[in-house]
């Protein structure tokens, strides 16, 4: 498994979902469906709350 990092190419908002799908190798569209079916089911604050903090933790991905 790779370094978990924000992705600088595979990015929608910050790059968090494409650097996760990156790091465990599945598609970057299979992650953002599951994180907008986990987004509505949650009542959206949770998984709003996690993306914004990993926006911060992690670092960019290196060029």
């Amino acid at each position: 498994m790779n370094k978990l990092v924000r992705s600088r190419n595979n990015r929608k908002v910050a790059g968090v979902l494409g650097g996760l799908s990156k790091s465990i190798g599945i598609d970057p569209t299979i992650t953002r469906v599951i994180f907008i079916v986990l987004l509505f089911t949650t009542g959206v604050f949770p998984m709003a709350l996690i993306y914004a903090l990993l926006v911060f933790v992690l670092p960019n991905e290196e060029v």
